[in-house]
């Protein structure tokens, strides 16, 4: 039955086919035989991995079984500490891996939350309260104000029913419920009126409904089902440096064969060349990199935070670096989430209504609202006083000047948000229903009805009794005999009729909600029902929207010149969707990039995988939708962000590539959902995010060209040395040290160097580029080998000059040291030198440098240290000469893009 079209069928018919009365409901045999047929109203969950296996499931990565070898090896060294930071690094990991699929699984439990825990149903035509978890189809649910729909239902009451949907469908207001069948299947589930949803809320009125569907059969279980459809994939950097580990494991192992086999074959003894390639091994495997890796997303973190946004897994700020499209929802995302009066229609002409009051250009004049007849001031008092909701001010109901100096607008709305706008509007115009009702007290009321699609009140003040009436324009111009003009009241012509309906297609093109609003005077003895209705006179249109943030705007611009594409799925109306995708530069203009929830019924996938590359704007969209939009872009090669804060955006944002929630008005659903939330709800906090993981991954890039670097000349000189029949320049400790003193705190200075001051006019990188890509292969092995030779110089050099074995190892060892040092103020950019990178822009290197250099010295010159590294003091000609072709390349190369960059132009663009 679920399959069932049922907002297609007159409730009563939805009656007959679940055999319920709908005066007396199920019979409790009925609802035991249905609860074994269908299951509770529950949402139901994986069976998920037990703890300890998700911790234990952290160690599989090849590179983490290759460190924890390593572990072994530098243990039987004797190097402890060596091995016990390795050790720590492996569980820190584990660890993080560990909290980050566990807290996945809590997706689940957040959506759980959103259903009901208690219904009012009909059973045996008696009223009763139950769990529920225990709703069958065909259960007749009472509900009223306040009340969390407890599953999906079929409306057959609906007394000025009005439910809150917009978690589940987008809808940026209340809709208006109705039992009217519809008339065709495929209307959009926002414009099912005559439906309910589960863990939606009556805002207003009472009714009763027919289940229809329970469980994972209702659209929020549907949604859940879809959540758990969703594989987790890994990010980008963690395929680039999966494969960069393997690949330099690989090498390094085969080469520190090599050295050792060589070094046997020229006669050196075994258990020397092995332990001497053995401690190349340890010191060429890059056990660092997931230290640094983690360090240098964790600071990123740290930075997000600051910047109002809260990332939930690490690799997600730098996964957004390389976005190459952003889906956004729009309302409470790129809107406000705040309907707001844009215009006023009213005596002939149209004033436009600013964030400040109204534009100069209009006609409203003030005065007192009582006794001006001023059309505009005329509209607004009928717009404050034909109003249930309350303007609040930190929680106060206040009458007084509507104005605030604060950023984050104190104001507030209690009601419905279409007459809280209204409200607003009368406010920035001084008008104030508290300040009103001192002199007019309400009589009477005929509230909205979806039928009637109008709402009246009833004053009596000392002018007599008057009827206040808003609502849809063509039901309140059919009403209206009259129109208020600053000459006073005139007939209402054919003339005058289409003018104003011109006036009212005019702001709807703009994808304004128009209201109408009129009034009346009334005879003492007239009667309060829908005759006051009659012989109207028309005041003016109303036309609001929910703005887009200004914030949101500039964000768009800063994605557009980043050479990302930003796409708006939203399940609100086409023309809504295309006015503020065109005010915010999503959708350029005379663009035909839109699409509906309806066009996308009809596209296959691969249809639709053509159709999303030219597509910018999508409306009336289920969560199908939203999936099915995000896995096409990805199809497409595309790396996905998807930004939500509904339950509907759920699935989305799990399967995108990176999820962003909002964290004010987002569900816990898609928090747990998302990888990353928006403490502040803004759009631009976006591109801070992009601007953070391209930060990120420039570090690790620099990181990785400095450590391999430096691991290249380290293997470089013990294997030219033995390939040359040379002795060996370097010890097995001296090899470790080395690793210790240059890959530890200078490779973590490095990994969080400050961002490059145009990162964000770069376009994104290719997902599938290699770490290695834009040079980066060429910049190392050079400079590895400069390295390499530069050390292997040194310590032939210093024999040949007559320096004993103990002396020139000790020169070999401290340039092989101090052309590191030097080496990582080159990495700090691939465009420029020391001379223009700033060489204390990071002091964190800057420390880092000079504390490693202070622990060179102390092996070179403390003789407890000099007995354990075999080390000798140096004299000063010898030091000359160590840091002249230490530090030369890096002078050289320095001196050498000065010019050229001077010469040509800074080509920081080209920054990687």
């Amino acid at each position: 039955m679920r399959q069932q079209a049922w907002h297609v069928l007159p409730w009563i018919d939805v009656a007959k086919a679940f055999e319920v009365h709908p005066g007396k409901g199920l019979s409790l045999k009925e609802v035991n035989q249905r609860l074994t047929e269908f299951g509770q109203n529950m949402l139901h969950t994986k069976k998920g991995t037990h703890p300890v296996f998700v911790f234990l499931g952290q160690f599989k990565d090849f590179m983490v079984l290759v460190l924890l070898a390593a572990t072994i090896v530098s243990g039987l060294l004797g190097e402890v500490a060596d091995a016990i930071t390795i050790m720590a690094i492996l569980i820190v990991n584990a660890v993080l891996g560990f909290i980050q699929e566990y807290r996945a699984e809590k997706s689940m439990d957040s959506l759980k939350s959103l259903t009901a825990p208690e219904a009012r149903v009909l059973r045996d035509g008696v009223e009763v309260r139950i769990p529920a978890a225990e709703l069958v189809p065909g259960d007749i649910v009472l509900l009223e104000a306040g009340d969390r729909i407890p599953a999906d239902i079929r409306w057959i009451q609906a007394v000025n029913i009005e439910v809150e949907e917009s978690a589940l469908t987008g809808e940026s207001h209340p809709v208006a419920k109705s039992v009217l069948a519809l008339t065709d299947e495929l209307t959009p589930m926002a414009d099912r009126v005559n439906m309910g949803y589960m863990g939606t809320i009556v805002v207003n009125g009472r009714g009763a409904g027919v289940v229809v569907a329970t469980g994972m059969d209702t659209e929020m279980g549907i949604i859940a089902g879809m959540i758990q459809s969703v594989e987790d994939e890994e990010t980008p950097l963690q395929k680039r440096l999966a494969q960069l580990g393997k690949y330099l494991v690989l090498i390094s192992l085969a080469v520190c064969a090599l050295v050792v086999i060589t070094g046997v074959w020229r006669g050196e003894g075994f258990y020397k060349m092995f332990l001497a390639g053995v401690s190349l091994a340890v010191a060429a495997i890059p056990e660092g990199l997931p230290a640094i890796v983690t360090v240098a997303l964790a600071i990123g973190v740290q930075r997000m935070v600051k910047r109002k946004a809260i990332v939930r897994k690490l690799p997600a700020v730098e996964t957004l670096g390389c976005a190459t499209v952003i889906c956004s929802d729009k309302t409470g995302t790129l809107t406000q989430n705040e309907m707001t009066v844009r215009q006023i229609y009213s005596n002939r002409r149209m004033t436009a209504v600013t964030g400040q009051g109204y534009d100069p250009k209009g006609e409203f004049h003030g005065g007192d609202p009582m006794t001006s007849k001023d059309p505009l001031n005329e509209a607004l008092k009928v717009a404050a006083l034909c109003n249930n909701s309350i303007l609040t001010r930190k929680g106060i109901q206040v009458a007084g000047l509507f104005r605030s100096s604060s950023k984050e607008s104190p104001w507030g709305i209690e009601g419905d948000p279409t007459e809280g706008a209204l409200l607003v509007a009368a406010a920035k115009a001084g008008i104030w229903r508290e300040t009103l009702e001192r002199k007019e007290e309400r009589m009477g009321e005929i509230p909205f009805d979806s039928d009637r699609k109008r709402m009246s009140v009833i004053y009596q003040g000392k002018s007599g009794k008057r009827a206040y009436v808003k609502g849809a324009p063509d039901v309140i111009l059919r009403l209206c005999k009259a129109e208020l003009t600053s000459e006073g009241i005139v007939e209402l012509n054919d003339i005058r009729r289409r003018t104003i309906m011109h006036a009212n297609d005019e702001m709807a093109r703009k994808a304004l909600r128009v209201l109408a609003v009129a009034e009346r005077q009334l005879q003492e003895d007239e009667k309060d029902d829908e005759s006051i209705e009659e012989n109207l006179v028309f005041v003016g249109l109303m036309g609001m929207i929910d703005p887009p943030r200004t914030s949101a705007g500039k964000a768009i611009k800063v994605c557009r010149h980043a050479g990302i594409k930003p796409v708006m799925i939203t399940g609100d109306h086409r023309l809504t969707a295309e006015a503020v995708a065109q005010e915010l530069g999503i959708l350029r203009e005379n663009s035909q990039g839109i699409l509906t929830g309806a066009e996308l019924e009809y596209l296959s996938d691969e249809e639709l995988e053509k159709k999303v590359m030219t597509t910018s704007v999508y409306a009336r969209v289920t969560p199908k939708d939203k999936l099915r939009i995000v896995r096409a872009l990805k199809k497409n090669g595309q790396v996905v962000a998807m930004t939500g804060d509904g339950v509907n955006d759920a699935p989305a944002v799990k399967e995108a590539d990176i999820g962003v929630s909002m964290g004010k008005t987002g569900t816990d659903v898609t928090k747990e959902a998302s990888a990353m939330v928006l403490a502040d709800d803004n759009f631009a906090t976006i591109v801070a995010a992009v601007e953070e993981g391209r930060a990120i991954y420039d570090n690790i890039r620099k990181f990785i060209r400095y450590l391999l670097s430096c691991n290249l000349g380290e293997v470089l000189t013990m294997f030219l040395a033995t390939l040359l029949g040379l002795p060996l320049p370097l010890l097995a400790i001296q090899i470790l040290w080395v690793n210790l003193v240059t890959d530890g705190l200078p490779a973590m200075a490095l990994g969080v160097d400050g961002m490059d001051k145009d990162i964000m006019s770069r376009p994104p990188r290719a997902p599938e580029e290699s770490i290695f890509a834009r040079g980066l292969a060429q910049k190392i092995g050079i400079r590895g080998t400069m390295i390499g030779l530069g050390t292997l110089f040194v310590f032939v050099t210093a024999l040949f000059l007559g320096v004993n074995m103990l002396g020139a190892r000790t020169m070999a060892f401290s340039t092989l040291v101090f052309s590191q040092l030097f080496h990582v103020f080159d990495c700090k950019s691939e465009t420029r030198g020391i001379f223009e990178v700033g060489l204390f822009s990071n002091p964190y290197l800057v420390a880092a440098v000079l504390i490693s250099t202070l622990m060179q010295l102390s092996v070179v010159y403390l003789p407890p240290l000099q007995a354990i590294f075999k080390t000798a003091s140096l004299l000063s000609w010898q030091w000359g000469f160590i840091l002249t072709v230490a530090g030369g390349p890096s002078i050289l190369i320095g001196l050498w893009r000065l010019v050229k960059n001077t010469w040509h132009g800074d080509t920081s663009i080209a920054r990687g």
